[in-house]
Order: structure tokens, then sequence, then C-alpha cells
């Protein structure tokens, strides 16, 4: 079996699960709002994640 038939499949696989996650949602009426999580993270979570996208801003100005 060639190996983009595999690929296809899981690519199609992803956004049809993709597309029932989001149907559902919307028949359920269920708003996801990612600014959400955070408000239940705790100090050292939230200055992590802050940390992270410190460097990680730090290191694509700074490339080689």
């Amino acid at each position: 079996m060639p190996i983009w038939i595999v690929f296809t499949g899981i690519i199609a696989g992803l956004l049809g699960f993709g597309a029932l996650v989001d149907y559902i949602a919307k028949k359920r009426s269920i708003e996801l709002d990612p600014e959400e999580g955070i408000k239940n993270a705790s100090d050292a979570e939230k200055i992590y994640v802050e940390n992270y996208l410190y460097q990680t801003k730090e290191n694509n100005n700074h490339f080689q």
C-alpha cells in the first residue's frame, strides 16, 4: 500500500474527527474559549507559561 494513501487516510480521519467535535459542540451550544483554561492555572503554571513564551520569542528573534 503506498504511503500517500496512509497519510491521506490519517489526515482525512483527523479532519473528520474535528468536524464531528465541532458539530457536536455547536449542537449542544458549547462555547470553547481558550482563555478560560488559564483562569484555573496556579501562579507557578502562569509564570512557567509566560517564561516559555518569552524564551521562544527570544530564540526566534536571534536565530542563526
